[in-house]
């Protein structure tokens, strides 16, 4: 008598449909994986992740309301049992340091070929760290980089909230402008905050200007 290997338990986040059902067929495909719930937002990816408990969140970076690390933020805080496995067409190295910095399982590019994102999905959930050889490279670029340098690495996110402060606009304000809710910008500025080592607005445009981050 044999005994089948359980599949692995994911959920799919993308705002692109076409994108994200293609993943979904994939990984479906690969006959290891089930497919649990998909989400068209971080909002609605954070909901349906605390419902369903799968073991692996594949997550697009650059969604509205909430982004990808919103959503790995909200997974580690809540110590959710979910491995968040961030997919994005950026490929920005500081943004990938700053993903697997805050507890991402991996990081993958969007060109990424069907079978590689299903073998990253088995790395992750065995707890290995995914990243990808064409990544690599600028990933040990920015881990020598925080070696030398006492500045902190802001997210793009975060460097357009602050950006917004020096400008003297509220968070509201900000929220409207990079059409985000004001609690996740909100979100932002706590990260912001404790980057600099600050608890306000104005002290973090101060600090930010003599750590030379804003001219």
């Amino acid at each position: 008598m044999t005994t089948s290997t359980p599949r692995i338990t994911v959920l799919v986040a993308d705002d692109h449909p076409f994108f994200r059902d293609g993943v979904t067929r994939g990984l479906l495909q690969s006959g290891i994986v089930d497919v649990v719930a998909q989400a068209e937002d971080g909002r609605q990816a954070l909901e349906l992740i605390r419902r369903h408990r799968p073991q692996v969140a594949l997550v697009d970076y650059q969604m509205p309301d909430m982004d990808g690390l919103d959503v790995l933020h909200a997974v580690v805080r809540d110590a959710l049992p979910t491995r968040v496995l961030l997919l994005s067409a950026a490929t920005d190295s500081a943004v990938v340091y700053r993903a697997l910095e805050e507890g991402a399982a991996g990081y993958l590019s969007k060109d990424a070929r069907r079978a590689e994102i299903v073998d990253a999905v088995r790395q992750a959930a065995r707890g290995d760290i995914v990243v990808p050889p064409a990544l690599a490279a600028g990933l040990a670029g920015q881990i020598r980089l925080r070696a030398t340098s006492s500045a902190p690495v802001l997210s793009e996110r975060e460097r357009e909230v602050l950006v917004g402060f020096a400008q003297g606009k509220s968070i509201p304000a900000i929220a409207g402008e990079l059409y985000l809710a004001p609690s996740t910008v909100k979100t932002h500025t706590q990260r912001l905050y404790e980057k600099l080592g600050v608890s306000d607005r104005a002290a973090a445009v101060a600090e930010a200007m003599r750590r030379g981050l804003l001219e």
